[in-house]
């Protein structure tokens, strides 16, 4: 009995350890994640979409 307890305990300490760096892992993952700023501040126009573009595959 005291034996299938301790095979029982190891296996929860190595359940906690792996949990421990799975959430160690996610924060600094996280933490490194780029922010991107306001959409209107990258935004690029395209040229296709102006009004005066003449476009090749008109004839």
């Amino acid at each position: 009995m005291k034996k299938a307890l301790k095979i029982i305990a190891v296996i929860a300490a190595v359940a906690a350890a792996a949990f421990a760096v799975y959430v160690i892992v996610k924060k600094y993952v996280e933490s490194k994640k780029v922010v991107i700023g306001n959409d209107a501040e990258n935004y690029v126009s395209c040229s296709c979409c102006d009004e005066d573009f003449l476009s090749e595959t008109v004839a």
